[in-house]
């Protein structure tokens, strides 16, 4: 599997909402992100390494007020840990090269698409094109993505 290495510059380069989002563990308030209502075909990939980490056939819309996948585009892509904060036990969802707080996995998704619910923030992704995903590198993924 191919690794991300995390950019300073993609890192230095992050709006303040991004940089709280990935650096900072922040959540992004609901209903706000720029991907919450997007439906284009290609995928989602870490804002600070690149990293490949959903693909838009895997994305639905769970009316939880982010963004919300089925699963990872592929295995090992998502590092999970406990998140104790906020008077609750979550299970946190990271990216595995740059470490990016992403948002966190819930059990409660689609049965027919696995049973997860992976609740993302806008601020840690950077969508890709299908069109334009082997002119930037991702062409091994376009399998995995929808024609128009």
């Amino acid at each position: 599997m191919k690794h991300y290495p995390v950019r300073p510059e993609a890192i230095a380069a992050l709006d303040p909402m991004a940089r709280r989002v990935t650096q900072q563990a922040a959540t992004e308030p609901p209903g706000t992100g720029a991907y919450l209502h997007h439906h284009e075909p290609g995928i989602y990939v870490d804002i600070v390494s690149g990293e490949p980490l959903f693909a838009s056939s895997d994305k639905f819309d769970s009316g939880c007020g982010w963004p919300s996948f089925s699963r990872p585009i592929e295995s090992g892509r998502i590092q999970e840990q406990r998140d104790a904060s906020h008077g609750m036990i979550r299970t946190e969802v990271r990216s595995a090269d740059a470490d990016s707080h992403l948002g966190h996995v819930f059990d409660d998704g689609p049965p027919e698409r696995g049973g997860l619910r992976y609740c993302i923030n806008s601020a840690s992704l950077r969508f890709i094109p299908r069109a334009d995903m082997a002119a930037q590198g991702y062409e091994d993924y376009l399998p995995l993505v929808e024609d128009q």
